[in-house]
């Protein structure tokens, strides 16, 4: 009879896993990780401006709404740090950083989705960690998932902010081209200006603040979150509108000082709307 010891292989790894759970809390596991993948998903897409020779576009194209999104997220986990590392934690964590080690932002964003859905299936016994994984899960929604569900429905989105814009103007539309009000020519609404992006931007704006300052559930929040999301789409149609009355009002909304201002507009509706959705909480703070 052979008797064969596994301890030589398992030792090292032993070590390495109890070394790591005395010097690091969970919660600050989650963290770093959630740290890495965030800060590697916005800057691919910094990089690929700079290629392509937009040395400003890939910075100002990262909404403050996203920025806040990743520092409240963060925040709420580096809170508790009682808690200690599992081991199903380290094997969750390599495959995050195998998947995030490709240079691919889609890739990326489905690797912070999973860590989160991860801690709110399996490592949810944590309040504040909970709230902190469900800002980080709506950050992945305008990321990627409504990205990806506007490449399926491109045609029926744009369409409907065409048939709101031509309603508004007066003018023909055919798909998502709409005569200028002037009648000097035609305008067509391309991917860039469609609604959705901003409307995931609002749901991800209330999820953040309301994880934030720890709202209390209730029926009124669907329609603060709704209100939210029509506010940006009235404002990004009353903008297309605007720039639907001629080549003049194109060239000006569309671009400079124009598009500098729906976007400002859209953030104050955006944050102000969801502020009053979580008032009572906000004020308690103060």
């Amino acid at each position: 009879m052979t008797v064969t010891s596994t301890e030589p292989t398992t030792a090292p790894t032993r070590s390495l896993f109890l070394t790591l759970r005395r010097s690091l809390p969970r919660d600050e596991f989650f963290a770093a990780l959630y740290i890495v993948g965030c800060a590697n998903g916005l800057g691919l897409n910094i990089i690929r401006s700079l290629i392509s020779g937009d040395w400003t576009g890939g910075v100002q194209n990262i909404s403050a709404i996203v920025l806040f999104a990743c520092f409240a997220g963060v925040a709420l986990l580096l809170r508790d740090k009682s808690d200690e590392i599992r081991p199903i934690d380290l094997g969750v964590g390599v495959v995050f950083l195998a998947l995030i080690i490709f240079p691919v932002t889609e890739l990326n964003w489905v690797a912070v989705t999973g860590l989160s859905f991860y801690i709110l299936l399996f490592a949810n016994d944590g309040s504040v960690r909970r709230r902190g994984a469900l800002i980080l899960l709506a950050l992945t929604v305008p990321m990627i998932w409504s990205k990806l569900l506007f490449s399926f429905f491109a045609k029926i989105f744009l369409e409907i902010d065409a048939s709101l814009v031509g309603w508004l103007l007066g003018t023909a539309r055919t798909g998502n081209i709409i005569g200028f009000a002037d009648g000097s020519g035609n305008m067509v609404i391309l991917p860039a200006c469609s609604s959705l992006a901003n409307v995931s931007l609002a749901f991800l704006c209330w999820v953040s603040v309301a994880e934030w300052v720890g709202h209390q559930r209730s029926r009124q929040d669907i329609f603060w979150c709704l209100l939210a999301c029509a506010s940006v789409v009235a404002v990004n149609v009353a903008r297309i509108s605007l720039m639907g009355l001629s080549h003049w009002h194109y060239l000006t909304f569309h671009y400079g000082w124009g598009a500098t201002a729906a976007n400002t507009i859209t953030l104050a509706l955006t944050v102000g709307i969801t502020l009053l959705g979580v008032r009572r909480e906000v004020f308690s703070r103060a």
